[in-house]
């Protein structure tokens, strides 16, 4: 089965066919950088590395850029509030925004651009639309004419033109309220660049077209983000480029919201679970692994049982890769199964395809239950390659780090265990099986199972 994706501008799910043969390349809206990042920021991440690793795996050299937004109403609003520069606020902010997407294995984008490194794009881009007529000058503002693109106007996100509201500020230079700003004239006390029109500083809209076709040219692959920025952030970037001109986006694709009590999670609704806080009641494995599992265009939503249960069902994929690793020796990852491929290839089905590495565990344990070594290692190998699509090998460099702050805590474990063992072992050779049973029920009773095999007793944690 080759790829196929889910289309938002077409409302079907088509066959993937980059513009360029074995070149995919994938522009996704990245973070606003007004405060610390939280899960319902960090999944459109996640989502879209899990899309640049199934694409890397069929082969194709992909190119990722996500943006920065590093000026806009909100970030300066709140660094007034703070009463800190607006560009320390932003940077601060990114700075956590990166952190984040490294602690739950994103691969590096090909190119980060940060909105204000791009002014001048943006300024070209605003002329190359004014001298096509659909943009216009007024009072140090500049605006896009949605009714000089009327016909087209729309399409990406269904909207009605007699009902389209954009949700700016009404302005007195308007020709028409449905119109949106691209750039916004100076005002005292804010950041500026000066332009043909006057100083200001850009729209929000306008810095995605420009960063986009800047690094990807005009006319590319896969354009990403949340649901929230089908309208009016998308629709708009899609005006503006194909009025200019430019092809811009073949396919649009939107990852859904994560949601507590059903409402989408925003700061505003009070209700922000920040990365470094859920990131101290689980590990950053396990926090990839629950936002990950769910399909990209469904809802999560959040729940301190629902992270409970991930974390339980990493494990158990992890316990058993680690047990064939004491078994059977080193496990290098092998090759994904036709079920997990056939997944990943139908919009990026990952409940199908965790299912089918979780197939593969059972199938696995089995193996080592019945003494198959060389079967268990295959089964090992290919939850490996499989975990590794979506970012969450057990034993990759990322998360071998990631379990560096509890070394300490498993090697004391460890001598524990392994001393209780040997003093287990001693009460079986002296034919004390009543003290041999007794510290075996102490050690399952700590959450710890014991395994006796010919190379001698094994430990692993007991799943959930």
């Amino acid at each position: 089965m080759s790829l196929h994706l889910h289309d938002t501008a077409t409302r079907t799910t088509r066959e993937f066919h980059p513009r360029c043969a074995g070149v995919a390349s994938i522009y996704v809206c990245g973070a606003t950088v007004q405060g610390v990042p939280h899960v319902g920021h960090v999944r459109s991440g996640l989502n879209f590395d899990v899309l640049r690793r199934w694409l890397q795996h069929h082969g194709y050299d992909t190119r990722l850029v996500r943006n920065v937004t590093d000026i806009e109403d909100k970030i300066l609003t709140k660094a007034a509030e703070a009463g800190r520069p607006w560009w320390e606020w932003a940077a601060t902010h990114e700075r956590a925004f990166e952190r984040a997407y490294d602690q739950l294995g994103c691969l590096p984008p090909s190119a980060l651009p940060r909105a204000t490194g791009h002014v001048t794009q943006m300024i070209d881009l605003i002329q190359r639309l004014i001298d096509k007529g659909h943009a216009y000058a007024a009072g140090g503002d500049v605006y896009f004419s949605v009714a000089s693109y009327a016909d087209h106007y729309g399409k990406l996100s269904g909207q009605r033109l007699d009902e389209v509201q954009q949700g700016e500020t009404l302005a007195s230079g308007k020709q028409d309220p449905r119109d949106f700003t691209l750039w916004k004239g100076a005002k005292p006390g804010e950041p500026s660049w000066p332009t043909p029109w006057g100083n200001g500083r850009p729209g929000w809209h306008l810095e995605c077209s420009a960063m986009a076709t800047y690094y990807l040219g005009s006319e590319f692959d896969i354009h990403g983000g949340g649901l929230d920025l089908v309208f009016p952030h998308h629709e708009n970037e899609m005006a503006q480029a194909n009025a200019a001109g430019d092809g811009f986006a073949r396919y649009w694709m939107h990852n859904a919201w994560v949601t507590m009590s059903g409402e989408k999670m925003s700061k505003s609704l009070g209700n922000v679970l920040s990365i470094p806080e859920v990131l101290k009641r689980a590990r950053a494995a396990e926090l990839r692994y629950y936002l990950v599992t769910p399909h990209y265009r469904s809802n999560l939503e959040f729940s301190e049982a629902g992270l409970s249960e991930a974390v339980a069902t990493y494990r158990r994929i992890e316990s058993f890769v680690r047990r064939v690793g004491q078994r059977a020796g080193a496990v290098e990852p092998g090759e994904v199964t036709a079920e997990f491929a056939a997944a990943m290839d139908d919009d990026l089905s990952t409940p199908q395809a965790i299912a089918a590495v979780h197939n593969v565990v059972r199938e696995g344990n089995a193996a080592l239950d019945r003494g198959d070594d060389e079967s268990a290692r295959g089964a090992a190998a290919s939850v490996r390659a499989m975990t590794g699509v979506l970012g969450l090998d057990p034993l990759s460099e990322q998360w071998a780090e990631d379990s560096g702050a509890d070394d300490a805590a498993q090697r004391a474990l460890g001598d524990l265990v392994d001393a209780m063992l040997e003093q287990r072992k001693q009460a079986r050779a002296e034919r004390d099986f009543a003290t041999a049973d007794l510290l075996r029920d102490r050690l399952l009773a700590s959450g710890i199972a014991v395994e006796d095999t010919p190379d001698g007793p094994m430990w692993t944690l007991k799943d959930g």
